[in-house]
């Protein structure tokens, strides 16, 4: 989804700003990009886990190990760069994933023409629920209802 299409407007600054209705257009396209960038990132983290304890091992290698520490490294390096992908992918929306394991990531808006950010989470029964100004706390949530009509 190109974030320019359909009246995606620039602050100032040069930062794509959403609107709720727009993010909530989105999400068939960012749930799947943001599902698969937390598996990358649970691959890449075991695999790394993984080549960690294999050089742990105390002793001379025997070539079986030497072999299993080879692959577990090119399959770590391979799950790093498919989340270095989707990570791409979710930032050309301008769109920040804030924790991958917990499938939260922030939509930019303007509230009251201040900065401020919908916060997605992958496995809310209501994905866009909340949202937050830039300055808050990161624990804030408001309800989204109170920004929908002024987000345009």
């Amino acid at each position: 989804m190109n974030p320019n299409s359909k009246g995606a407007r620039r602050s100032q600054k040069g930062l794509r700003l959403w609107t709720h209705a727009r993010a909530l257009a989105a999400l068939p396209y960012v749930a799947p990009v943001l599902r698969s960038l937390r598996e990358h990132w649970l691959e890449m983290r075991s695999h790394r886990q993984r080549v960690r304890r294999l050089t742990a091992r105390r002793g001379r290698p025997d070539t079986a190990a030497l072999i299993a520490q080879q692959e577990a490294q090119q399959e770590a390096t391979r799950a790093s760069t498919a989340y270095a992908d989707a990570l791409r992918e979710l930032q050309a929306l301008e769109i920040t994933c804030v924790d991958p394991v917990r499938g939260e990531a922030l939509f930019p808006i303007t509230h009251k023409k201040k900065l401020a950010w919908l916060l997605y989470d992958l496995f809310d029964d209501q994905p866009l629920r909340y949202w937050r100004y830039q300055d808050d706390p990161a624990e804030t949530r408001r309800p989204v209802a109170g920004v929908e009509e002024e987000a345009s």
